[in-house]
């Protein structure tokens, strides 16, 4: 996570590789308590509100492509993730993107955020409301486990390797969180919060790894 810049009033994290599976979650209560005996430590509940646009003349819809506005109590951001294609999805639905955050100086800067947007000709095709909680290790950095539940979309156990560049090594780590979970077994789920909002399903071909 990076830190604002106070003297600019925001700064541009670097863009790590995110390796991540999303799964449809079926026992919240079970996985919870699963987390804690691993000794994942929760942080959160946290309410986030994340506006996503789309360029007029390219549909970021179809190009499966992130750009968005989050909002959280004490803080906001800007977040764009490449198109998506068969280099950034494997079949069995881990997908691995460079994701870069630009942090704002504080939650007041979102319709600042929401102006610049508009004033550079984008549209918002959606808005998603998430209830979230992050479980994080303390001896295995980089590794995370997210809890979602989405308004109008569900609840949803995300696993996250955040890695230097695409690496099976990063998977594997992915694949063993979700064993140690007993997540594993659970419906991968492909589509973003924003298409399973809007009723869409993404069409990306899964054909290579990522």
């Amino acid at each position: 996570m990076s830190t604002p810049d106070p003297r600019r009033g925001m700064n541009v994290s670097m863009a790590p590789i995110e390796v991540e599976r999303k799964r449809a979650l079926e026992d919240r209560a079970v996985l919870e308590r699963r987390l804690e005996a691993a000794g994942l430590v929760a942080a959160g509940p946290v309410v986030e509100i994340d506006t996503y646009y789309s360029r007029p003349d390219v549909d970021f819809m179809e190009t499966v492509e992130c750009l968005r506005v989050r909002e959280r109590e004490g803080g906001c951001e800007i977040t764009y993730k490449p198109a998506s294609d068969a280099t950034t999805h494997s079949a069995a639905g881990v997908i691995a993107k460079k994701e870069t955050d630009v942090a704002l100086a504080d939650a007041d800067q979102a319709a600042r955020a929401h102006d610049l947007l508009e004033a550079l000709g984008m549209v918002r095709p959606a808005r998603v409301e998430k209830r979230r909680v992050c479980y994080r290790d303390p001896g295995r950095p980089g590794l995370s486990v997210v809890v979602d539940t989405v308004v109008g979309a569900g609840s949803f156990v995300k696993t996250e390797i955040l890695s230097e560049g695409p690496s099976q090594e990063a998977v594997r780590r992915l694949e063993e969180t979700e064993r140690l979970l007993g997540v594993d077994a659970l419906p991968v789920v492909t589509s973003p919060y924003r298409d399973l909002v809007m009723g869409v399903r993404s069409s990306v071909p899964l054909d290579a790894s990522r």
